[in-house]
């Protein structure tokens, strides 16, 4: 008997012993086993009558043995058609589970600023980074900074990151300030989705088990000092027939020492510190805004507008908040369905404190906004003497606060224009051409008593001053008339001789 318990137990042990050993592997298992429970709970416990059968046969009559056996079978059938059941109800309750931060509003979106699209931010990460030789890994916009962030893989199987570049890319402004942050390659050598020892995930995992990310959160800033961070923002799993995920605070990996700090404080966090894989999935569950049926057949919620104008950066746009207040992953949504106007825009901010989810804010828009493609039609078709010739096209339709909107117009290398309008494009709302740093250059209609009617009149009365020159003092004595004033005086003299001659 003790050779026997000493059989068991001493290799229990051992497994016991890996299993907590190998934090990063257990958990992935656990995060996995615990998403598939949630799905397979029910059909499980209605089976384990099949299950047990052959055990409670033992020893029983035939006519016993056939009830059983009667029973496992209508509930391996009862757990099948109830676990499909669930699947498709379970769904529907994960996605009210992310909706408990959700609320719907008639106000306007805060106002928010423009800045570069998104794939200009990506274009010129690559002709900047000169001799580095490794990948890029991921381009990120801080809009704490108002800076775009790139992380740089080092080629090799047992490496980490080799630099991170943190970029100005302005709109309508010639500089272009850079930073360029070295990793020491022999004191921080681990990266998400590196091999053994090199794997940043598995040193998160060893210094706080049962938290994971998602490797598109990542992203990388500049220290004042030029130590590079490398920003992971963490999730956790919640609940047990409803398994959602909530936030667990931040990993910054610093690229001189190594050293990995999993901290809670979004103060201390260079930019964002919410996840920005979580917010996209608050804002997909919006489809269970109304009951089961409406979600079933589609009939409620919203979803990001994909028409293809924003193709690049369809949703979830990182923008600051003009008042300097934060910034918030910001999408325009239109209804499910054929319709691809857009209704309203999602705001959810990019930092949050605390372990529930973040407020995901849904405006109504009034009146609702063409799509992102009849946007970018109108545009070609006002302005075409700036839209669009050679590279030059239109970037990003973004929301920029209440009921307006901007994009750009320009390359990849150069932003040259942007256009700003308000509500429908068949309306008589203004559209106003703008260059890159936000002087006005025209409006396609300016509304009465406008700001962009003011602003345009005030440019008209300024070139008619500058155009016609002063009256002179007075018409007896020409020692008051200066030399530009006598020579336009004796032009009109001329043009007016000419002209009566001709008559007679």
């Amino acid at each position: 008997m003790g050779r026997r318990l000493i059989r068991i137990v001493i290799p229990g042990a051992l497994l016991l012993f890996a299993l907590w050993y190998g934090s990063y592997y257990t958990t992935i298992l656990v995060w996995e086993l615990r998403k598939l429970f949630s799905w397979i709970w029910l059909p499980v416990l209605l089976g384990l009558p099949w299950v047990i059968r052959p055990l409670v046969l033992r020893g029983r009559a035939s006519a016993g043995g056939t009830a059983v056996h009667v029973l496992g079978g209508v509930s391996v059938v009862a757990g099948l058609v109830l676990g499909v059941c669930w699947l498709v109800y379970g769904a529907y309750l994960q996605d009210r589970a992310y909706m408990e931060r959700t609320t719907t509003v008639t106000e306007p979106v805060p106002d928010l600023a423009a800045r570069s699209p998104y794939v200009v931010g990506r274009a010129q990460a690559a002709p900047h980074l000169g001799d580095v030789t490794g990948e890029i890994a991921d381009i990120t916009y801080l809009p704490d900074s108002d800076r775009f962030a790139t992380l740089v893989e080092r080629r090799g199987w047992l490496a980490g990151y080799e630099v991170g570049l943190v970029q100005e890319v302005p709109l309508g402004s010639g500089g272009r300030s850079q930073q360029r942050c070295e990793f020491e390659v022999d004191t921080a050598d681990a990266r998400i989705g590196g091999w053994f020892g090199h794997n940043l995930g598995r040193k998160i995992s060893d210094r706080q088990r049962w938290v994971r990310f998602d490797a598109d959160d990542v992203y990388v800033t500049c220290r004042a000092d030029g130590t590079p961070v490398v920003v992971v923002p963490l999730k956790r799993q919640t609940g047990i027939l409803v398994v959602t995920e909530r936030p667990a605070g931040t990993a910054l990996y610093d690229g001189r020492t190594g050293r990995l700090t999993i901290t809670t404080d979004t103060a201390a966090v260079p930019g964002a510190s919410y996840p920005l894989s979580l917010a996209a999935r608050q804002r997909e569950a919006t489809a269970a805004v109304g009951s089961f049926s409406d979600w079933w057949f589609e009939r409620s919620g919203w979803d990001a507008s994909e028409d293809g104008a924003n193709e690049g950066n369809e949703s979830d746009f990182t923008l600051r908040y003009r008042d300097g207040t934060g910034s918030a992953y910001v999408t325009p949504l239109t209804p499910q369905g054929e319709a691809s106007s857009v209704v309203a825009v999602s705001t959810v901010p990019t930092r949050h404190q605390g372990s529930s989810l973040a407020p995901l804010t849904v405006h109504r828009l009034d009146p609702t906004w063409a799509s992102p493609k009849a946007i970018v039609a109108l545009i070609k078709a006002e302005y075409r003497d700036v839209c669009c010739y050679n590279d030059d096209r239109v970037f990003e339709v973004a929301p920029t606060g209440g009921s307006s909107w901007t994009a750009t117009i320009g390359s990849e290398q150069n932003i040259r224009y942007r256009v700003e309008g308000r509500g429908q494009i068949g309306g008589r709302e203004v559209t106003c051409l703008k260059a890159a740093d936000g002087a006005l250059i025209r409006c396609a209609y300016a509304a009465p008593g406008s700001p962009e009617e003011q602003e345009l009149k005030r440019r008209e009365e300024d070139k008619r001053k500058t155009e016609t020159p002063a009256a002179p003092p007075g018409t007896g004595d020409l020692s008051a008339y200066t030399p530009e004033q006598l020579a336009e005086l004796n032009r009109r003299l001329s043009e007016e001789i000419n002209r009566r001659l001709k008559k007679t």
